[in-house]
């Protein structure tokens, strides 16, 4: 071999090299995301897109850390809540699994949209859609409007106090008169138990009436991945982690 050759094998040879780890860089992060989408879509209620943060995953194949994860669901449920969209960042994510836990995260924070139109939705799943011909929100007022047999109308009020959403009652009214007590509760209370259930231990810490629904934050600590009873329930890839 002569010297000039060899310059040129060593360049290729490190081409070579990168092309695998970059190839297998690939490869692991798409099975990983695909296994942390598994453990956490019951979470969300419905499919999600995952992102993983800056870390190579072949370091974390070694020490079962990554770095950050986002979680993106166009049509989420949080307990009977249907139709909101989130965004969901997962910090200090531990892949490391036990007889209880599929890993754990050390800190999350999620910013969650919900429409009119899903509020609706929501109301009809509940069987109180049929009486129910509309919801729109005020921005200005804080409110959330409900049409009710055409005629009436009930204004709600939601905000956070403490770790929870609380929705008072503005105004509950027909032609003046009061609307019937159970009717107003119905609707007060699925609004209320859809803004109770948050993924990951998360609690809201703050609310905000848009011209379009409603925009929630929400923040959560430490919370542990609650591990699947069935062996064909892991995700595929998930076998990298063990």
């Amino acid at each position: 071999m002569t010297r000039s050759k060899a310059p040129m094998i060593a360049v290729l040879v490190v081409l070579a090299l990168v092309a695998a780890l970059l190839g297998g860089e690939l490869y692991l992060r798409q099975q990983i995301k695909s296994c942390l989408a598994g453990q956490l879509e019951s979470e969300i209620g419905s499919q999600v897109d995952v992102g993983l943060g800056w870390k190579p995953i072949l370091v974390s194949l070694v020490d079962k850390q990554v770095s950050s994860v986002t979680l993106d669901s166009n049509d989420a449920r949080f307990g009977i809540a249907e139709g909101m969209t989130v965004h969901a960042e997962v910090e200090d994510v531990n892949l490391e699994r036990t007889a209880d836990t599929n890993g754990s995260i050390g800190s999350s924070s999620a910013d969650i949209d919900w429409s009119t139109d899903g509020i609706a939705r929501t109301l009809q799943a509940q069987g109180i859609g049929a009486l129910v011909s509309g919801v729109t929100s005020d921005a200005s007022a804080g409110t959330l409007s409900f049409a009710v047999g055409g005629l009436a109308q009930l204004t709600v009020k939601p905000t956070v106090v403490g770790d929870r959403v609380d929705v008072q009652t503005v105004d509950a009214s027909i032609l003046g008169l009061g609307l019937p007590t159970d009717l107003v509760d119905s609707i007060v209370g699925v609004l209320s138990d859809s803004l109770q259930q948050y993924p990951l231990d998360m609690v809201p810490t703050s609310l905000t009436v848009t011209d379009a629904g409603i925009e929630l934050a929400l923040q959560g600590g430490q919370y542990s991945i609650p591990a699947t009873d069935q062996p064909t329930e892991v995700p595929d890839g998930c076998g990298l982690l063990a």
